[in-house]
């Protein structure tokens, strides 16, 4: 019976043991996703700011000199565009967006725990039919170009928007565990990453 028991306590505590690091795993697979995510967004965002900055320089000193550059503007407006995006896209990734936090932490833990799960599902529900209705407008534009660069198709400037909502998803689904620790625990500081869009604000 010893024999046995022993047994039996040595299989358990294995499996504790591989729970323990298949948990492990997951967390660091889940942090590097998270690490490469975070770089890819933090180059095209510093990329778009250079580039819409050297576009606006340009078009100024022309404006300037007399001669307009008639893209300008319509190039601008796109770079805009596409920064807005990307730069929310990261912002999700660090939880820095706009929240509530002293209106959910007055409430108990269980409804804080329900309050930030459903504004999880409603916020991935609208990152997921704006993904499906920008995919829908690529289509609908068709063979269209921009007005100032007919060479330039006009479903490029317009891709951001399946693109930039995908990669939000991406950062709202990586950042989540980090987001839940804070209703969870009920402490300000759990989250060192910030607020997600229920109250979860930047510490």
């Amino acid at each position: 019976m010893s024999l046995t028991k022993q047994l039996r306590e040595g299989v358990c505590s294995l499996s504790v043991l591989l729970q323990r690091g298949q948990t492990e795993l997951a967390l660091v697979t889940l942090t590097k996703a998270r690490t490469g995510l975070r770089k890819i967004l933090e180059g095209v965002v510093l990329s778009l700011m250079a580039s819409l900055a050297l576009v606006v320089v340009v078009g100024v000193v022309f404006r300037k000199s007399g001669a307009s550059l008639v893209w300008y503007d319509e190039v601008a407006s796109i770079l805009l565009a596409w920064l807005t995006y990307y730069g929310a896209a990261l912002a999700a990734l660090h939880r820095a967006h706009i929240g509530v936090p002293t209106l959910v932490d007055k409430l108990s833990r269980n409804l804080r725990m329900f309050v930030v799960l459903v504004a999880e599902v409603l916020v991935l529900a609208f990152l997921c039919t704006l993904t499906w209705t920008g995919i829908q407008v690529l289509s609908v534009l068709g063979g269209t170009t921009l007005i100032s660069l007919p060479w330039v198709p006009a479903a490029v400037a317009q891709s951001v928007i399946p693109i930039g909502a995908t990669l939000f998803i991406g950062a709202q689904l990586l950042s989540l565990p980090d987001a839940m620790k804070h209703p969870i625990s009920g402490s300000a500081k759990a989250s060192p990453n910030a607020g997600s869009s229920t109250g979860e604000a930047p510490q």
